[in-house]
């Protein structure tokens, strides 16, 4: 099997666009989000439409899960400070009904075999790709490359998958500990890392090896930055697109 890796694409079709492009001659099984889908950059309508057309295997991210108390007329308490919130008001008014059906219709997790598996699933989790946000303990822990490895050993042993793959701190790595590969593939929309490249990964199961492969692709950023602007937007994002970084 062959699966696109996805996380954090928050809104950036330009940046799906450009993965596209890249990986226009490779055919993969499946393709997977970990959440975090919308706010942020201003297309968040296309992005949705995008992981529809393609069937994507799409969880919740701490962004969807706040525009979804919106869209059913809720509010929230954090964040607090009004550049993100207007982004959070923003993202809710323009999605289209299908669009909002769509993120109302996800869950906080899923899983995906990656050997053909029996009648009895829970026998072959070790077999299975764990898809979460944050971790499967919480949907919102940040997991980093430098996350102790004994957090990592923890989350082993309670979630017995084959490899755990998850989004929430934007940041790529891959390694394996007490037999789990876990895997971020890093922002599909939103790089923190000073480069403004979009992050993403294939994961490749070859009988019980698994191979994970990073990429960090360029894609159209003034797309982006117009069309913030454009729509009247806070111009700190104009800068975090443009420097690739985190600024508030």
């Amino acid at each position: 099997m062959q699966i696109l890796l996805l996380a954090d694409i928050h809104g950036n079709y330009p940046a799906l666009r450009a993965i596209d492009a890249f990986f226009s001659q490779t055919s993969f099984d499946a393709i997977v989000n970990c959440g975090d889908s919308v706010v942020f950059a201003p297309f968040s309508n296309e992005v949705i439409n995008w992981l529809i057309a393609r069937k994507t295997i799409s969880i919740l991210g701490n962004t969807d899960k706040k525009v979804i108390k919106l869209l059913q007329g809720q509010t929230f308490a954090k964040p607090s400070k009004e550049e993100k919130r207007i982004m959070y008001f923003h993202a809710a008014r323009q999605l289209s009904r299908q669009c909002g059906d769509y993120l109302q219709s996800l869950g906080i997790s899923a899983e995906l075999p990656l050997t053909p598996i029996d009648h009895d699933p829970e026998k072959h989790k070790g077999n299975q790709l764990g898809i979460f946000h944050g971790s499967p303990a919480k949907p919102h822990e940040f997991l980093f490359d430098t996350t102790p490895r004994d957090r990592f050993a923890e989350l082993a042993r309670d979630y017995p998958y084959k490899a755990i793959v998850t989004g929430h701190s934007h940041t790529p790595y891959h390694f394996e500990v007490n037999g789990t590969h876990f895997i971020n593939p890093g922002s599909a929309g939103r790089m923190f890392d000073g480069n403004p490249a979009v992050g993403c990964a294939v994961l490749t199961c070859k009988e019980s090896q698994v191979e994970v492969q990073h990429y960090r692709i360029d894609y159209d950023v003034p797309q982006v930055v117009a069309e913030l602007a454009r729509q009247q937007l806070p111009q700190i994002y104009q800068a975090m697109y443009l420097e690739g970084k985190k600024l508030n």
